[in-house]
């Protein structure tokens, strides 16, 4: 997905969050910050530091280039076929089903992390 330049960083978290077809509040949530915060980087009452730079581009696919530029593409890898079907579909639900995912991938990336070399048992 090849954009034009967007402004400046917070209006390419913005775009990027759009892009998602997100809300803020599903947003935020995402990377453990408060949709009020996120308000504050959406309207540049806040700054975006390296840190959450590389928390929303692992998170959501982004490319830390273009989120840091505004130039090529606002994906990274956007040929995995898997990650591009996922983010369709993810598109087309409401957002209290958009909310729902999110709960749940929380909820399987913490047992993942519980349970390491137990996955293959299950």
């Amino acid at each position: 997905m090849e954009n034009k330049i967007i402004g400046n960083i917070n209006s390419r978290v913005k775009e990027l969050r759009k892009a998602l077809n997100m809300t803020q509040v599903s947003f935020s949530q995402v990377i453990a910050l408060s949709s009020g915060y996120l308000a504050g980087i959406e309207t540049e009452k806040r700054r975006v530091n390296n840190r959450l730079i590389k928390l929303i581009c692992s998170s959501f696919n982004a490319s830390e280039q273009w989120l840091r530029s505004g130039e090529g593409n606002m994906f990274a890898g956007n040929d995995d076929e898997k990650y591009i079907r996922l983010v369709g579909l993810f598109k087309e639900l409401e957002s209290r089903y958009q909310d729902y995912i999110f709960k749940e991938i929380g909820l399987l990336l913490k047992m993942q992390e519980g349970r390491g070399e137990m996955d293959e048992t299950l």
